[in-house]
């Protein structure tokens, strides 16, 4: 039988303080290669997770491996294998969408031939091969975002970090990202993403970890995770759409009819609606926020010269 290959991520009991204040305490999860969140609301520790699971910082105490390899004692070999794209683009912006792929290529040890393949298979790849030769500066915040993650591409990763990848996109540009990152990870490469966008990691992630004061409070499927607030939910609003009540049900087709009978003759001139849990129930009874919230993070962290 061949050797089973080492978990994306494998934490245990992970601790951070900075002085006498603990960011993160015991954190422990185990993650298979794929798509995955991290969630949580402003100062929940997500930054300074990222931080030390991709080698800019060191972990106080616990063990940690990443590709089966420890980030501090490894920490030039697993910067070849990983990518951090942080919130803002780090590109330059006097330089052309290709000149800046170019350039980060030869920083990452690619002679100037393969550099500029490279660099043009991702231009493809994001559609941004017809401003191959604009200025940066130039292009929208769309294309510039698309830019910024092609670049964390250049060394061929075999785990990308995204720190609200999509924050500041119009809603047709966030939905083609979601289909370049979905294709990225059908090739083979991981993805772990922040997001203040939970309909972001409802719709990307296979699997969602919950950080709460610098604890992992809940994790799973995004399904599973719904289901600890509750099942469907029979909303009986009034005639100015105050909710009047909410009434549990099993989700069948014979458990609704035999509620809304008993709503019509109670309430014959009520409105209804299906109430289906979402991440935000779940986030809000969690953490007590209605919200992922965004946090400052690195730029860019893809290799020795980006660290």
């Amino acid at each position: 039988m061949p050797p089973t290959a080492p978990a994306l991520i494998q934490a245990y009991g992970l601790s951070k303080s900075y002085g006498d204040r603990a960011v993160l305490q015991d954190v422990t999860l185990t993650l298979p290669p794929g798509i995955h969140a991290l969630l949580g609301p402003n100062g929940a520790g997500k930054t300074t997770l990222v931080k030390i699971l991709t080698t800019l910082i060191p972990r106080d105490g616990g063990e940690l491996r990443v590709f089966g390899l420890d980030p501090v004692h490894d920490r030039r070999s697993l910067q070849s294998q990983i990518s951090l794209t942080g919130q803002f683009a780090a590109v330059d912006g006097a330089l052309s969408a290709l000149e800046n792929l170019e350039m980060l290529g030869r920083l990452f040890g690619l002679d100037r031939k393969a550099s500029r393949r490279r660099g043009l298979e991702l231009l493809e790849r994001f559609d941004l091969a017809p401003s191959r030769d604009t200025r940066t500066a130039q292009l929208s915040g769309g294309m510039r975002r698309k830019l910024d993650i092609a670049a964390g591409l250049m060394s061929r990763p075999r785990l990308v970090f995204l720190d609200e990848p999509t924050t500041g996109l119009d809603t047709r540009s966030r939905l083609v990202l979601w289909e370049e990152l979905r294709a990225l990870a059908a090739q083979g490469t991981s993805i772990l993403l922040t997001t203040q966008y939970l309909d972001e990691a409802d719709a990307l992630a296979e699997q969602i970890r919950v950080l709460h004061d610098g604890r992992i409070v809940a994790g799973g499927t995004a399904e599973e995770l719904k289901r600890l607030v509750g099942g469907t939910v029979l909303r009986v609003t009034g005639e100015g759409d105050e909710v009047l009540e909410e009434i549990p049900t099993t989700g069948s087709a014979d458990d609704l009819a035999t509620h809304l009978a008993e709503v019509a003759a109670r309430l014959p001139r009520a409105g209804v609606t299906l109430h289906r849990p979402t991440l935000d129930d779940v986030f809000l009874q969690l953490t007590g926020h209605s919200t992922a919230s965004t946090e400052t993070a690195p730029q860019h962290a893809a290799a020795p010269t980006h660290a």
